[in-house]
């Protein structure tokens, strides 16, 4: 891998400031080499390595520079090209690809804290898959991304002090344009009085919050639906519309993402993840798992190449 950094093109600052080191990837697990105690690393790349099918607990977001940059996610191919965003969620298997030469940022954040604050879970449904951000695809926010991501570039790469907090808040920012950009793009209660829109839409953050918080219960429709003060079938219809998911399939999907951190840890038995999610049963987790993932929680653990 060295000799990958001596074909860099030219030595330019971020080159040279950059504190890239090799990827360590175990059983299709990368290990993410924060430095010095930090939860967010971002590096100047200019190695033409491919990158086997892996996955990390951080949230990964690759911007070409100069050249192309390929990413397979979820069976789903992404060309990226300069100035363009990916952004990978964390648990995504995925691989890269990378050209014989060329130039990208990539940057890898811990948010494990941050989807623990108070209306984060009304962004979950952002999360579920790698987001392809271009000037096409989101016009109205593209540029305003872009700032913030050049923003946290500049603050790691600088000597100010108190620049992880400085990184985080335009992290923090960064998810607030994306999930304000859903809210004013996508009529999510079509059907509701417009001075009723709000009302629902906090209500509605309650339940996902009441869901993360009690999703390794068992939780049933008619629970939520009287904790939400709705009908059973206004809840499932408002519910759909909210996170563009029926809420047996968002359950799942919260205890599979609380299942692949738990995967990572190999001395806990794959039953024993299953029955600490929520699952009822060994059979249940294995094929929810296999249906989100493509694969089984072993070969996710292992090796899994989406076939």
């Amino acid at each position: 891998m060295v000799g990958d950094q001596i074909k860099c093109s030219y030595l330019d600052f971020y080159t040279q400031n950059s504190d890239w080191k090799e990827r360590t990837v175990d059983d299709n697990y990368e290990t993410i080499n924060f430095q010095n105690g930090s939860t967010i690393r971002i590096w100047y790349n200019c190695q033409a390595s491919n990158f086997a099918p892996h996955w990390h607990t951080a949230l990964e977001i690759i911007m070409p520079v100069e050249n192309y940059y390929d990413a397979v996610s979820s069976n789903k191919k992404y060309h990226i090209l300069p100035g363009e965003i990916l952004i990978l969620p964390p648990g995504e298997i995925h691989y890269l690809i990378a050209p014989d030469y060329g130039k990208r940022f990539i940057f890898q954040f811990d948010i494990s804290n941050i989807t623990k604050l108070k209306g984060f879970a009304g962004l979950q449904s952002l999360l579920s898959s790698s987001l392809h951000i271009t000037n096409t695809s989101y016009p109205q926010i593209y540029e305003d991304v872009l700032q913030l991501l050049m923003q946290m570039r500049n603050e790691y790469f600088g000597t100010n002090e108190y620049r992880e907090l400085v990184i985080y808040s335009l992290l923090l920012n960064l998810f607030v344009t994306l999930g304000r950009n859903r809210l004013n793009n996508i009529n999510l209660f079509p059907n509701v009085r417009i001075y009723k829109q709000k009302e629902y839409m906090q209500k509605f953050n309650t339940v996902i919050n009441y869901i993360d918080a009690h999703y390794r219960e068992e939780l049933s429709l008619d629970d939520i639906a009287d904790f939400s003060g709705f009908s059973k079938y206004h809840f499932t219809r408002l519910f759909k519309q909210y996170t563009d998911s029926t809420f047996y399939d968002y359950l799942s999907f919260k205890r599979i993402k609380a299942a692949e951190t738990l995967l990572a840890q190999p001395n806990l038995s794959i039953t024993e993840i299953a029955l600490s999610t929520g699952f009822s049963s060994i059979s249940t987790f294995n094929r929810i798992f296999k249906q989100q993932k493509n694969c089984t929680p072993s070969e996710y653990r292992s090796f899994c190449n989406h076939n």
